[in-house]
């Protein structure tokens, strides 16, 4: 991100800290291929920061790389001397 923007290391670790931000420990960063990504971006958080009036905003967190699990059969059996849900 310092590279990117052209500010020094610690700038950018100072800002994340100020705004309680850090990166998480052995996370990739993806190069991102989508030209809108900033404009959507932007309309995301402004949600957030300014959301409209008796506004609800809700939050999907897509999982690319996981797949649901397909809930047509029957669940397991329950244990011996376990309580019903």
């Amino acid at each position: 991100m310092a590279k990117a923007t052209g500010i020094s290391v610690s700038s950018v670790q100072r800002i994340w800290h100020s705004h309680g931000l850090r990166a998480a420990p052995g996370a990739a960063v993806q190069a991102l291929n989508d030209p809108k990504f900033a404009n959507k971006l932007r309309d995301v958080v402004g949600l957030y920061v300014d959301p409209p009036a008796h506004a609800v905003v809700l939050s999907v967190d897509e999982k690319s790389q996981i797949q649901a699990l397909d809930r047509t059969q029957p669940g397991l059996p329950m244990k011996k001397d376990a309580p019903a849900p």
